[in-house]
C-alpha cells in the first residue's frame, strides 16, 4: 500500500526555514519510510494531551506532527520544527 503525504501551507513554510540539509533528510523520510509502509503508525508515535490524535515522526533532531488520515491513505504534515519547539506550536 502507498500512503500519501500531504504538507500543510504552515508546514511548508516550516520546513523551508530549515536548512537544506534537514529538508532533503525530512522528505527522503516521508517518501523511502512514510510512504512505503504498509501502516504509517509503525515509525511514528502517538501525541497526548493537546495534540491527541496526531503523530509525531522524528528525523535527527527535529519532529513532524502529522494526522494520519486511514479512509483516505494519507499522512498530512502539519508541523515541522526542532524537537525543542514544536510542541509549543500545537
Amino acid at each position: 500500500m502507498v500512503w500519501r503525504i500531504e504538507i500543510t501551507n504552515t508546514a511548508k513554510k516550516q520546513l523551508a526555514k530549515l536548512d537544506h540539509q534537514v529538508q532533503s533528510e525530512i522528505v527522503r523520510y516521508l517518501r523511502e519510510r512514510i510512504c512505503t509502509e504498509e501502516d504509517p503508525r509503525r515509525y511514528g508515535a502517538p501525541l497526548r494531551k493537546e495534540l491527541a490524535g496526531r503523530w509525531k515522526y522524528r528525523v535527527g533532531s527535529y519532529r513532524l506532527i502529522c494526522e494520519i488520515q486511514d479512509e483516505k491513505i494519507l499522512v498530512l504534515v502539519l508541523m515541522v520544527g526542532h524537537r525543542s519547539k514544536v510542541y509549543d506550536k500545537g
